[in-house]
């Protein structure tokens, strides 16, 4: 069995399976199979999960795995026990924890591939946002550039509301690099100096347009809107339509071919598919582990990704 990335690792899991003559012959009596074993857990979970750094390193599905491994006419793993585990291997305690492991990666990058899917569905969204500010000009009214940025406000806020909680620790997007660059992007849009810096204005914060540092929320001072807007309404406005282009801009580049939200994307569906394709085999080999026990959270993003996958 391998798991392939870019530059073709290949881990031989029945290698793991040593009897004290065999490693006797390789100098190595005393080496015990748990500590080969969690090196081998760590180097498949490693290229399993390297979509979490966004490195590139896919996952191939095209091996069938499962070395020594069989199964019994009737769909049952041979040579596991009644409690699932695999008794010819020197640890097989340590065996099922990483089948365990495996489960829960299961069902977790499943939930994964849901959020981000809805992040990047609600990118879409804040790009269309950021290009309606375009339609603003120097005949639009004050009240109505008011309402326009307040409208856009909102819904910055919502999106940041909507995904705030998965990107904290423990979440179902912590630590996701596709999900940070997506709000870092934008928030760099929005307190960027340069917008309308050719027209006297230094960016949306002159407008009153800024980010919470801690809550990452935006607000709108409407006194320095107003200011501005009375001193220098075509520089505010220019500000405007520079933002809006350049916000827009971002928003749709993050949701580009090979850009963060679909190489992640790409990345945890390999993964998915490689599990899914090795599942029988890895159980045979390894034992059945305990079933994966998700939060109510990735319980719910679970049901997405199965509602999504079935239509």
């Amino acid at each position: 069995m391998s798991v392939n990335g870019s530059q073709e690792v290949s881990f031989d899991f029945t290698a793991m399976n040593v009897t004290t003559t065999q490693a006797g012959t390789t100098g190595s009596t005393d080496e015990a199979f748990a500590e080969q074993f969690m090196q081998v857990k760590a180097d498949m979970l490693s290229m399993l999960v390297g979509s979490a750094t966004d490195n590139g390193n896919n996952v191939s599905t095209s091996d069938t795995g499962g070395q020594g491994s069989s199964t019994d006419p009737f769909g049952g793993l041979t040579g596991l026990s009644a409690s699932g585990y695999n008794m010819s291997l020197r640890d097989p305690q340590s065996a099922y924890n990483m089948m365990s492991t495996i489960n829960t990666d299961e069902v977790d990058f499943k939930a994964q591939y849901a959020d981000l899917s809805q992040m990047g569905a609600a990118v879409q969204g804040m790009q269309q946002d950021g290009s309606a500010l375009g339609g603003i000009n120097s005949s639009t009214s004050n009240s109505d550039i008011e309402s326009a940025l307040q409208k856009f406000i909102k819904e910055y806020n919502d999106w940041i509301k909507q995904f705030s909680g998965d990107m904290q620790q423990g979440g179902l997007l912590s630590g996701t690099q596709a999900a940070q660059e997506s709000v870092y992007e934008l928030q760099q849009n929005i307190s960027s100096l340069f917008n309308g810096a050719g027209s006297g204005v230094q960016g949306m914060g002159d407008l009153g347009l800024t980010i919470d540092p801690k809550t990452g929320m935006a607000s709108l001072d409407t006194s320095k809107l107003e200011a501005v807007l009375a001193s220098n309404k075509t520089g505010a406005v220019a500000a405007i339509d520079q933002f809006s282009g350049n916000f827009a801009k971002s928003a749709q580049l993050l949701n580009e071919s090979d850009n963060f939200i679909p190489s992640q994307l790409s990345n945890l569906n390999n993964a998915i598919s490689y599990i899914t394709s090795n599942l029988s085999s890895l159980q045979a080999e390894f034992g059945m582990g305990d079933p994966a026990n998700p939060s109510p959270a990735v319980s719910q993003a679970l049901a997405t990704y199965n509602s999504m996958m079935k239509s």
